[in-house]
């Protein structure tokens, strides 16, 4: 049996400190089982350092995984699995995530030491915080290359059906795979959150497998951008693994320590959103704050990108009566207004008389009773910029010399955690706000999410990754300075496929689905938005002539986003004639948007928990506004029964209120329907 010494709450800063703070004489470990446990989650560690995690929720203990090598460090090529437990302590803890309870373990594996912190909190009863310490005891130097923290495997559920796993991923890739989807075997992705591509990378640092009954995450709590791998797989159709890596490349002098970062692993029921609002409380507590967005980011937004880079300025004023019938109170000038990527000038064929023409198209905007947005991305520039001959001091940099390419435009990479490179920005921020008289802005590209290192000794970084993690203080300055100018500026942010980088989600107040592939990106990327950011900011469920069949805003209003569209008018007006707004699709664009202007789904509260994405069938989210619920459920056919979640125990009148019907009145909690549709139901239910 374990023996356990008391002492006085602490906050514990770092290990060293921990230790030292104490004043505890560490004892030799029993052969038993250490553990250390919440309400919901239990980690244990044999005499390997081994460990294994179980999810405790209604009165049921379930193993996730066999013991395995969750913590682990790679010395001169060869990965320590196996660290002999010599010492264990718990003590009671208080810091900025509460009260709670912490075991300290040390063992060795020759001359490496390591020491775990397993924290576990009062007020995050499904998570348990680890950080790791490895100390070279001996008189010879280590080359360290790499370590793994919290990697765990979930066995699959006895008996259950196809497939085993639903998964949450958040790594970026050209492909723009999905966020949310299902694992088969032998499955693997890396999910590094650095760069996947040349454009390509960043993330929010949390991935997430789930069965039907208990799923496991794992992630980090750091409050900067790291370059982390949390790699999933599915090895074997009876188990699925995760784990957070960091590829390092260091030497560990005798006596030095290395320390992880500080990460988590948590158990939940039902899909990944409440673990990833619960990962989104755990940062605001530490120090992320969301700013509410102002009301008009919840208006309907029409996007001249319909006419592509080649529009003119007399094609947006030409369009803007109908745009104003159909009920859209936002008008974009997107991508074509500026000569080069970087300066930033206007085309000159379109502007003739320069910012007077610019202001001038804007005051015509203003005038129809719309609000301005414009269009520009950030970080980018051509290579025969004015900005790029004048100024290359200003690139990013690689450990070559090389400069870093954004393929998609062919531009170069700007350093974000340059001076000089924030201030043109900042001044770019104030001409289009200030002078131009533009009330919002749309920040777009893939690149946006993540850069690289950067290597340019012009910018005297202290580490080459001070670009990476300072990114999202570049974005701060632009969302600062738009808003200094204009208290309730519209800041979307589109990282073009990308899975969000976390850090930058304060620096905006409209996010999007930004270029999804179909309805379902729509909605998945909207679930797991909602779940990081909550409600107060607006969703952009993007063109509408984005999803399925270029029409669906059934998913986007369904799930309290945020409807646009780019279409184009008259019809001819434009090359691309798919997108021309025809009769009968404009008495479809007016329904929609009377509809969403008459709901208003996006100012209710998205609940996320009722409903598992993965396994429940029909797909099905829900929203509490005032009194009200509202439901939409999703699937090519459907013929059967569906559940109403989350209501009181009163009688509730049911309308389909796409279509205005009446289906009669159910009792809560849970109201059962037999129905029959097709594509979507979308369903109101008032309280009697």
């Amino acid at each position: 049996m374990k023996r356990v010494f008391p002492v006085k709450p602490v906050i514990c800063i770092s290990i060293a400190l921990c230790v030292l703070l104490s004043g505890t004489i560490l004892r030799p470990a029993a052969p038993s089982l250490v553990k250390v446990e919440s309400k919901n989650i239990r980690i244990e560690f044999n005499s390997s350092m081994h460990s294994r995690v179980t999810a405790r929720f209604d009165g049921k203990e379930t193993v996730l995984g066999q013991f395995g090598a969750s913590d682990t460090i790679t010395v001169d090529s060869k990965e320590l699995t196996d660290f002999a437990l010599k010492d264990n302590r718990q003590r009671s803890v208080r810091d900025e995530l509460g009260s709670g309870r912490q075991i300290a373990l040390a063992g060795t594996s020759g001359s490496v030491q390591k020491t775990v912190l397993i924290t576990v909190y009062d007020e995050f009863p499904q998570i348990a915080f680890s950080k790791v310490q490895y100390a070279n005891k001996g008189s010879s130097d280590l080359k360290v290359t790499g370590w793994t923290n919290n990697r765990y495997s979930i066995a699959a559920a006895k008996g259950a059906s196809q497939p085993h796993f639903w998964s949450y991923q958040s790594g970026s890739y050209q492909k723009r795979p999905d966020w949310v989807l299902p694992l088969q075997a032998n499955f693997k992705q890396e999910n590094y959150l650095g760069m996947n591509a040349t454009d390509y990378g960043g993330g929010t640092p949390v991935v997430d497998v789930w069965r039907h009954d208990v799923g496991i995450a794992v992630g980090h709590v750091e409050m900067a951008p790291k370059l982390v791998s949390l790699p999933v797989a599915m090895p074997d159709p009876g188990q699925a693994t995760l784990g957070i890596s960091f590829r390092t490349d260091q030497v560990l002098k005798p006596g030095a320590v290395l320390e992880t970062f500080r990460s988590f692993v948590s158990v939940h029921q039902g899909d990944y959103f409440q673990t990833l609002k619960a990962y989104s409380r755990i940062m605001q507590r530490r120090g992320i704050k969301f700013q509410p967005a102002p009301k008009a980011a919840f208006e309907p937004i029409w996007c001249a990108w319909g006419y592509g880079r080649a529009f003119t300025p007399s094609q947006v004023d030409g369009a803007l009566p109908v745009v104003k019938k159909l009920g859209f109170s936002w008008v974009g000038v997107d991508d074509g207004w500026q000569s080069s990527d970087g300066d930033w000038l206007l085309v000159k064929a379109k502007f003739p008389n320069g910012d007077a023409d610019m202001k001038s198209l804007v005051d015509k905007i203003h005038a129809q009773g719309f609000r301005a947005q414009i269009w520009w991305a950030p970080l980018a520039a051509k290579p025969d910029s004015e900005l790029v001959k004048s100024h290359p001091e200003q690139l990013l940099l690689n450990a070559d010399g090389s400069r870093q390419r954004i393929s998609y435009w062919n531009d170069w990479y700007l350093c974000p955690a340059d001076a000089a490179v924030l201030e043109h920005h900042r001044r770019l921020v104030v001409k289009m706000i200030k002078e131009w008289d533009y009330d919002g802005l749309k920040l777009d590209g893939q690149h946006m999410n993540g850069v690289p290192a950067c290597h340019n000794p012009a910018h005297k970084h202290g580490r080459p990754e001070d670009s990476v993690e300072r990114l999202p203080r570049f974005f701060q300055m632009i969302y600062e300075t738009a808003k200094d100018i204009k208290p309730d500026a519209l800041v979307e942010w589109c990282p073009c496929g990308t899975a969000f980088n976390y850090y930058t989600l304060p620096y905006l107040n409209m996010t999007v689905a930004s270029d999804p592939h179909n309805s379902w990106q729509v909605r998945t990327k909207g679930k797991t938005l909602k779940a990081l950011h909550g409600d107060s900011i607006a969703y952009f469920g993007d063109h509408v002539e984005l999803s399925d069949e270029r029409q669906d805003f059934a998913s986007t209003v369904g799930i309290g986003g945020v409807p646009g569209t780019q279409f184009t008018w008259p019809a001819g007006s434009a090359q691309r004639n798919r997108l021309d707004l025809t009769p009968e699709k404009e008495l479809i664009w007016q329904k929609w948007i009377n509809l969403y202007k008459e709901k208003m789904l996006s100012r209710g509260q998205y609940l996320g928990e009722l409903y598992d994405i993965g396994f429940d069938r029909p797909e099905a989210h829900a929203i509490r506004k005032s009194a009200n619920m509202y439901y939409a459920f999703y699937a090519p056919e459907w013929r059967g029964k569906i559940e109403l979640r989350g209501l009181d125990g009163k009688s509730y009148l049911i309308t389909d209120y796409e279509n205005n019907k009446g289906l009669g009145t159910i009792r809560g909690p849970i109201g059962i329907l037999d129905v029959q549709f097709q594509k979507h139901l979308l369903l109101e239910a008032k309280p009697q």
